[in-house]
């Protein structure tokens, strides 16, 4: 059985505050854990004529989405990721341990499509697997398209060495907010710089630099988006950066906008 929670779309990747769509947050069983780091699956319902824009820092994976007309591998973008929702609809998301992607694409996942439609992947059953899918998603019956994802799961090999790897590598990054050069990272598992950039930027897309930076903008946004944020030199002093002016260049080169512009139109 699978562990349930119902959020609204406000974790720390999702920069579009207060939409009116509801996500049901999944956590997988057993058997899927090498592979899933959680479900989500929003559902909406739109009046007619009525748009919701959503801006997502993503997490650094990739994510596989089963939608009425579509499903599809979506590897990390560099920066946002943007969506118009109109009039009503679900989606079956996964979020995908780092390391998964790789062995599902066959090839380093640097240079590869944003979104790669899942028959290409050639991984076998994936017809069934989404039209099981989707008659559980139609009928509201959120347990058993999971049930069905897993089933699929269940067919193929898990993750090899160099995928787990990987995944240890994320969780530490992750984990340990003050570990900011890539050279650390690199000794922390042994490994040569040149060896890690090249393992990261295979099974993400983008190298352990960016990877780092990733989660310090999550940081970022997420506590601007807090009831108090702070201010913006004790920010980017907190998140490790040179000075206030270096983090507000590399926030708006991601987001798009400015620190001080985002926290005013969150509170806005």
């Amino acid at each position: 059985m699978t562990a349930r929670t119902d959020v609204e779309p406000r974790s720390k990747g999702l920069l579009t505050p207060g939409a009116p769509v509801r996500i049901a947050r999944l956590f997988p069983g057993s058997p899927a854990t090498p592979f899933v780091r959680h479900y989500w699956l929003p559902r909406w319902e739109l009046p007619a004529g009525g748009s919701i824009r959503q801006d997502v820092l993503e997490y650094p994976t990739a994510n596989l989405v089963v939608e009425p007309d579509g499903a599809a591998l979506f590897r990390a973008h560099r920066g946002l990721s943007t969506r118009t929702l109109e009039g009503s609809g679900w989606a079956f998301g996964v979020l995908l341990h780092p390391g998964v992607a790789r062995g599902w694409v066959g090839t380093s996942l640097r240079g590869q499509p944003s979104a790669i439609p899942l028959g290409r992947l050639g991984l076998g059953g994936e017809a069934d697997m989404t039209t099981a899918v989707r008659a559980a998603m139609a009928r509201g019956d959120e347990d058993a398209a999971v049930a069905a994802f897993e089933s699929w799961l269940d067919t193929l090999p898990e993750p090899d060495e160099d995928a787990r790897l990987v995944d240890r590598i994320v969780a530490e990054v992750e984990r340990d907010r003050e570990l900011l050069r890539v050279e650390e990272l690199a000794e922390r598992f042994g490994l040569g710089v040149r060896h890690l950039q090249r393992l990261v930027a295979g099974h993400i897309g983008f190298g352990p630099k960016w990877l780092i930076q990733r989660y310090r903008l999550q940081e970022a946004a997420a506590a601007l988006r807090s009831d108090d944020p702070p201010q913006l030199a004790a920010l980017a002093a907190e998140l490790g950066y040179a000075d206030q002016a270096h983090f507000s260049r590399e926030f708006k080169a991601v987001v798009g906008a400015t620190p001080g512009s985002y926290a005013s139109e969150v509170r806005r």
